[in-house]
């Protein structure tokens, strides 16, 4: 897609990313597709819909870029943020992923969740965004009047010298192909996207949910869509065509003034769908008195969003306000929202930015952080229920412990607590 301006290329991505962000929002809502609520049927019910109905996006996700990538369709090595960049953060992904897990647990659901609730009238959500973007935002960008940020002080000393250089990759094609790099990750990609496709639909229950693989496929098809879009821009000018964020690299030679130049260049690079860092984007935007240079595809995200999921609840009637139902139900949502703030951005992403959009490009990164999500939210649930059984009687450790035992990561002699 070629265009005569760099206005109309911009424009252009960001109301793309709007429409199919509306779309994610509607059909999101319809389809109850949620992550934590996956976890939840798991760890609590057994019940693998909506866990297969995200593994489906995944797959879809997946085969999309395999698509993509080889027909130079999409550009993963220059996305953001660069999920398969060689110095591979394992102990953030990790951390992170806990956090966010934990986080979206106490929270009541995910990044996309809380955008999903909010246009469904839950203002509880709106809590938990404020908070996530206040923290991403500053996660960052600098305290005013310093050079420091939440990253710098909290983290940054400490957790980044730990990080790996694994060479010019972290992709699995990569770092077992070698020179064969696109041909192995080809081979891999398709052996895992059909592996999760059999494992997804072999289950009777799921195949007749129309529902969990609508939201499946929408949500994998909406990454994917994103992905092609946001690689396939260019701005064609005396016969040379520049990508929105090369162009905007080159503004001064290129650009007849200063107006309309967007503050950073990084945002406008290939990507897809993830919720943290675009909460901490739209923060500054809405600060700045909503300077159009601060108006990205992670804003436009998550406005898109919100607005889908408002529409179905308004065409559907099902628009309800919400709020808190006492002091502890606040404070954990509070908590929860501070955990995916700080964990959304130690670990890349969230569910869907590094579980969805991260494993589709095979970045071991992302596949750490995922499971690590995963188990934060499986071990908190397992706590919170043990605690509830025992009315308050069962220590947190025990209570951990016996969690542990049930997922099978501990043996079980070690059990704390009577199976209920």
């Amino acid at each position: 897609m070629v265009f005569e301006s760099f206005a109309a290329g911009q424009s252009f991505l960001l109301w793309s990313t709007f429409v199919i962000a509306l779309i994610l929002g509607a059909v999101v809502n319809k389809t109850n597709f949620c992550t934590m609520g996956a976890v939840s049927d798991m760890v609590n019910m057994g019940d693998s819909g909506r866990m297969r109905a995200w593994l489906l996006a995944i797959a879809v996700a997946l085969v999309g870029l395999l698509a993509l990538e080889p027909m130079g369709l999409a550009d993963i090595g220059a996305a953001f943020p660069p999920y398969r960049a060689g110095q591979l953060i394992w102990a953030e992904n990790l951390l992170g992923g806990l956090m966010f897990g934990i986080g979206m647990t106490l929270a009541s659901g995910c990044g996309n969740k809380t955008l999903i609730r909010i246009g469904g009238g839950n203002a509880k959500s709106v809590v938990v965004l404020a908070i996530i973007g206040v923290i991403a935002y500053f996660m960052v960008n600098p305290f005013p009047g310093t050079d420091q940020t939440l990253m710098s002080v909290l983290f940054y000393d400490w957790i980044r010298p730990l990080a790996v250089n694994v060479g010019p990759s972290q992709d699995l094609g990569t770092l077992l192909g070698g020179g064969n790099a696109a041909a192995v990750r080809l081979a891999l990609g398709a052996l895992l996207a059909a592996l999760l496709l059999y494992h997804v639909f072999r289950a009777r229950d799921f195949r007749r949910s129309f529902d969990n693989i609508l939201g499946g496929l929408v949500v994998g098809l909406a990454v994917v869509a994103a992905w092609y879009v946001s690689s396939n821009l260019q701005v064609s000018l005396d016969g040379e065509s520049y990508s929105l964020r090369g162009y905007v690299q080159n503004w001064d030679f290129l650009a007849d003034s200063g107006a309309g130049k967007p503050a950073d260049s990084r945002p406008l690079s290939p990507q897809s769908f993830t919720f943290i860092n675009p909460m901490g984007q739209s923060l500054g935007y809405a600060a700045s008195g909503f300077d159009s240079g601060l108006l990205t595809f992670g804003v436009m995200a998550l406005a898109g969003v919100i607005a889908g999921s408002l529409l179905w609840a308004l065409a559907t009637r099902s628009f309800r306000l919400e709020w808190f139902a006492n002091g502890r139900d606040f404070l954990n949502h509070v908590v929860g929202a501070v955990l995916m703030g700080f964990g959304g951005v130690l670990g890349m992403g969230c569910t869907v930015g590094q579980g969805i959009t991260g494993v589709s490009t095979l970045a071991v990164g992302s596949i750490m952080t995922f499971g690590a999500i995963v188990l934060g939210s499986a071990l908190t649930m397992k706590v919170q229920f043990y605690r509830m059984v025992y009315e308050g009687e069962a220590g947190f450790l025990a209570a951990l412990i016996t969690g542990l035992v049930d997922l099978k990561l501990l043996p079980a002699r070690l059990r704390r607590l009577e199976a209920v």
